[in-house]
Order: C-alpha cells, then structure tokens, then sequence
C-alpha cells in the first residue's frame, strides 16, 4: 500500500471500507474481497484515531473547524453552550475535549450529526453523556437506531446505543438559533445517504457540506441506505445557489477550508464522470470493461489520489446510472 492509502487524519474515514484494499495495480476488488482483506478495519480506524492530532482552523467569528477525527467537525461557541456540527471517532475524545477548551470553556450543550456514518456519528454516546441534546434528520435518527448493512463494505453495522440516538430531528428545513447565530439546516434527499444535511451559520457566511463534498478525493456514495449520484449532484447544484462568493464551504473530508468556485468545480467534476459511465452502461459494457476504459482519466490527478481510486469510483457510479 502506499503512502496514498495510508491511515491519516486528513481525510480518513471508514467510508473508505471498500477501497482501502485496492490492487497495486489499481484494479477494483469486489466488496467481499476488500473486506476479506480489511478484517479490522474498524478497529484500525479506533487505533488510528488514538493517535491521531486535532487540528484546529479558526473561521469566521465564533466559528472553527476540527480536523483530525472522521469527518470534519463545526464548532460554534457562545453562551448558549458549544455547538459541534458531526461528532468525529470516540478515540480522539481527550484532544477533542482539549482542542475544545482552548476555544472556549463553555461546555458542549449541542452536536449537529450531518449523516449517520461511523465517521461522523461515533462521538454521540460520550458527547450526549456530557449533557449535549442531538439534532438529525429523521432519517440519520432511523439509521442510527437499526442494524444496517452497508453492501459496498460488505459491513454490518449495529443499532448505536441508546444515548447515541438523535434526540430531536426534522424533516426539509429548520432553523435554530444559538450563540446569536442563526444556523439553517437543509435536507439534500437521496445524496451520499438519504439523511444528509447541510449547515449554514447565516452572519458567519459557513456553510458545513458533511459528506455531500469532499475537497480533492472522489467521495463515497452510500447506496445502500439510500445515497445516489445524481441525488449528490442535485444537492451540489443546491448548495451552489445557496452560497456566495464569500462563503467558507466546509467539506466532510479533505482540507476542511473550502470555496464556491471549488464546489464548482467538484459539481463539473461529478457531472462529467456521471454523464461518461453513463454513456458506456447505456452501450452495455460490464462494469469490468467500464473500468478498463477508464472514464475518469481526466481528473485522476487532481481528484484520485486518496482511498476512493477510480476504479473504485467508476463503482460507485455505476451503480447509480
């Protein structure tokens, strides 16, 4: 494996299951084959979040982001209590709590989840036992409190535990205000997951993408509880409209400090790959011969240099085509 597959808070995140396992030679490997070959993998990401340094990134204001621990983390400070947008590995707890207090000594009264992923929704138990009230869409809330399989890992997760499971959620939109800012939360149906979320802090100008965008890697779309490709489009086109110039886009991975023309060009990047394999299914190649013509070669080098490769990429959206 090289240094590109490696563990690394940059980025890091168990949706990354069915890729960390790729051939040397780049060519995909079936889910059951990549989990044969990743048995562990769950508690490889826990150990490596054990280790692993919080970086902290001051925004706009009472806003800063965490990198270091799954997802990229929000954190809006005041005297409403802290606000965390995802809740990251539990491993990472000490620094987190750490990285917390040399932001604000208020305590954590308020976790956002974006979506149900480990990688993001892990830290719920210990950050509701600190006091913090959940908020979710309906369907991170369903997905969290069932078992579910997630196919493309070839991983059966189980229902989180009881203290992990959102307290309040919503459906569409709402608006909550805390910390004299005014977070809108907006539901982009059947993208990464059926559940995901994206948050703006309305006089900061942020806007917290969760797994929607990732910054620099081709993403992994979750099929199996309900994620799409053209549901991720839709909701990059959304989000497009929904920001300025001026806005700070937060991706769910990759550098956490990010911009409309980046989303751009992630949305530009998504529809070509789509419209390309699209094309080729349409012609009834296999999947086998879709990822030997290798369709996403042209942003392979800006795009493809993380765990999600191409092939496994041209996967996923095949799946959805």
């Amino acid at each position: 494996m090289t240094n590109v597959y490696k563990l690394s808070r940059r980025g890091f995140c168990l949706c990354c299951i069915g890729a960390t396992t790729m051939a040397a030679a780049g060519g995909w490997l079936s889910p059951r084959q990549s989990f044969a070959k990743a048995k562990g993998i769950v508690e490889m990401i826990r150990a490596d979040a054990a280790k692993a340094s919080i970086k902290i990134y001051k925004l706009r204001g009472n806003v800063a982001i965490l990198e270091g621990s799954g997802g990229n983390m929000g954190v809006l400070t005041g005297s409403d209590g802290t606000l965390l947008v995802d809740a990251g590995i539990t491993a990472t707890r000490p620094r987190i709590m750490e990285a917390l207090a040399s932001l604000d000594n208020a305590p954590v009264k308020h976790l956002v989840n974006t979506h149900w992923h480990f990688d993001h929704a892990d830290g719920n138990e210990w950050i509701s036992r600190e006091g913090a009230k959940i908020l979710a869409h309906d369907n991170t809330r369903k997905n969290l409190m069932a078992a579910v399989r997630v196919e493309d890992w070839n991983f059966n997760f189980p229902a989180a535990p009881s203290a992990a499971i959102p307290t309040e959620t919503f459906s569409g939109e709402k608006t909550v205000v805390l910390n004299k800012s005014t977070l809108l939360l907006k539901h982009h149906p059947n993208a990464h997951t059926d559940g995901d979320i994206a948050v703006t802090l309305a006089e900061a100008n942020v806007l917290h993408a969760g797994d929607i965008y990732w910054n620099g890697i081709y993403p992994f779309i979750d099929y199996s509880t309900g994620g799409s490709i053209d549901g991720t489009i839709r909701a990059v086109e959304a989000m497009l409209l929904d920001t300025s110039d001026q806005t700070i886009i937060v991706p769910g991975h990759g550098h956490p400090v990010s911009n409309k023309s980046e989303l751009r060009d992630y949305r530009e990047m998504l529809v070509a790959i789509r419209d390309r394999i699209g094309t080729l299914k349409r012609q009834k190649r296999t999947l086998e011969e879709i990822i030997a013509a290798n369709p996403t070669a042209p942003f392979d080098q800006k795009w493809g240099q993380f765990v999600i490769t191409p092939a496994f990429f041209t996967k996923l959206v095949y799946e959805g085509v």
